[in-house]
C-alpha cells in the first residue's frame, strides 16, 4: 500500500492512506433452494464480513417463486432465466450476464454445479473478471464420461476449484486428474445458535425415535434404512424410524414400507422446513448414504447434540470420531448399521456421552463463523490482499 506523500505546508496529521476496498465476489448458482450447498452460500453471503468481502449474487436459472423467496435483500443480484444453455435466449443471457460483471467489476467469480460453470465461466474470463473458482463439494460418484469431458476443457479457465472435505479433494485428484495444488478445502459451517436448546437425547419415556434428514435419492440409501429399521423394530419395542425430506423415490419407498409391515413405525414426513425442530424431536440420528462430500445434515445432527450413527463414506468419520462422537460403520454393511443402533437403545448413557461430543466437536471447528473467516482468508489472498 502507497502512502500519500505529504506538501511543505500539509501537517503531518492530515496525511491519509489509500483506502482498501473490499474484494468483490460475484456467486454464480442455478437457483436457490434448502438444499445443503444452496443453504451453505445463503449463510456465507448473509453473515461474511461486509468490510472485507463484498458479494453479489448470479441465478441461472432463478425465477421460480421458491428461489426468489430465498434471495438476500442486501446485495446485489441478477437473474438470468436460463433453462436451456444452447439456444437464443442463452445468448441474450450471456450478454446480460457480461453487463452484470463489467458494471460491478468482480475481483472473483465463484461458480457452482456444472450449468452455471459451462455458461458462466467463459464469460466471466472474456469480461477479464481476475480470479475464477469453480466449487464441487460431493465426490463425483455420478459424473459421465462427457461432464468429465468438459470440465476438463475448462480446467484452464479457472484459477482452481474449492471443496469442503479432504476427500473431496482426492476425488478431483484422482478421478478429474486435478492438480493437488488448485484444489482448495474449506469446510462447512452450521449456525450452532438454531441448534440450540432442545431436550437432550432419551429423554422421552414413552417412545424413542430414530431420525434421517435426506432427499428421497437412490444415494442417500433410504431403503437400506427400511430394512435396518424392520431388523431394530424385531428387536426392541418402543422405536419409530422417521426420514425428513422429499424425493423421486417415494413412491417405491411407500411399497417397500408397507411390504415390510412396519406401518407407522417409519415415516416418511416429506418437506420439513424446521430441521432443528425435527431433530429436537428425535434421540438418535442416522445417515445410511452410499456417497457424501461434508454433510450439511450431518453437521446439524452434531449441532443438535444427537447421538449419530453414519456410514464410513466422504468427510463422515472426519466430523464423527467412531466411538468418540457417534459410531461410524462401513457403507452397505447393514448388520453393523444395525448392531450400532441397538447398541445405543441398549446403553442409552453411553448414547448421550456421544451425543455431547458431538456438540463439543462442531462448537469447536465447523461454526458458521468459522466457515466465514476460512472464505474470507482465501477471497483476500487469492485478490492479493492476504
Amino acid at each position: 500500500m502507497e502512502l500519500l506523500s505529504p506538501t511543505r505546508n500539509q501537517p503531518c496529521s492530515s496525511v491519509s492512506s489509500v483506502v482498501i476496498q473490499p474484494v468483490r465476489v460475484c456467486f454464480l448458482i442455478d437457483r436457490l433452494n434448502r438444499a445443503g450447498t444452496e443453504s451453505q452460500l445463503l449463510a456465507l453471503i448473509r453473515t461474511i464480513d461486509r468490510s472485507q468481502i463484498q458479494p453479489m449474487l448470479v441465478l441461472l436459472d432463478g425465477t421460480d417463486p421458491d428461489s426468489r423467496s430465498l434471495e438476500p435483500s442486501d446485495c446485489p443480484i441478477l437473474r438470468l432465466g436460463v433453462t436451456r444453455l444452447l439456444g437464443r435466449h442463452a445468448v441474450t443471457a450471456a450478454r446480460r450476464l457480461a453487463a452484470f460483471l463489467r458494471e460491478h467489476r468482480p475481483d472473483v467469480l465463484q461458480a457452482y454445479f456444472m450449468d452455471s460453470a459451462y455458461f458462466g465461466v467463459p464469460v466471466a474470463r472474456w469480461c477479464g473478471v481476475p480470479k475464477i473458482v469453480r466449487v464441487r463439494n460431493n465426490l463425483g460418484y455420478w459424473l459421465t464420461r462427457k461432464h468429465r469431458l468438459l470440465n476438463r476443457l475448462l480446467s484452464p479457465l479457472v484459477d482452481g476449484i474449492l471443496t469442503n472435505s479432504l476427500e473431496g479433494k482426492q476425488a478431483l485428484i484422482d478421478r478429474d486428474a486435478v492438480v493437488p495444488e488448485r484444489v482448495e478445502v474449506i469446510p462447512n459451517g452450521v449456525d450452532l445458535d438454531r441448534f440450540a436448546g432442545g431436550p437432550p437425547p432419551f429423554s422421552r419415556p414413552t417412545c424413542v425415535r430414530v431420525g434421517c434428514v435426506a432427499n428421497l435419492r437412490p444415494v442417500k440409501n433410504i431403503d437400506g434404512l427400511i430394512r435396518i429399521a424392520r431388523r431394530v423394530c424385531e428387536q426392541v419395542p418402543r422405536v419409530v424410524f422417521e426420514v425428513a425430506g422429499e424425493g423421486p423415490e417415494r413412491p417405491e419407498l411407500e411399497r417397500q414400507i408397507a411390504e415390510a409391515g412396519l406401518g407407522e413405525r417409519l415415516i416418511l414426513r416429506g418437506t420439513v422446513t424446521d430441521i432443528p425442530g425435527f431433530l429436537q424431536t428425535i434421540d438418535i440420528a442416522v445417515m445410511p448414504s452410499h456417497s457424501e462430500g461434508m454433510s450439511n445434515a450431518l453437521l446439524e445432527y452434531m449441532a443438535a447434540g444427537r447421538a449419530i450413527v453414519a456410514t464410513n463414506v466422504g468427510a463422515n468419520a472426519q466430523l464423527i470420531r467412531d466411538a468418540v462422537d457417534g459410531r461410524i460403520v462401513p457403507p452397505g454393511d447393514e448388520t453393523a448399521f444395525t448392531q450400532a443402533i441397538i447398541q445405543m437403545l441398549m446403553d442409552t448413557h453411553q448414547a448421550q456421552l456421544y451425543a455431547t461430543s458431538a456438540r463439543k466437536r462442531v462448537e469447536q471447528e465447523y461454526s458458521r463463523a468459522a466457515m466465514c473467516q476460512r472464505f474470507e482468508a482465501f477471497y483476500l489472498r487469492l485478490a492479493g490482499r492476504a
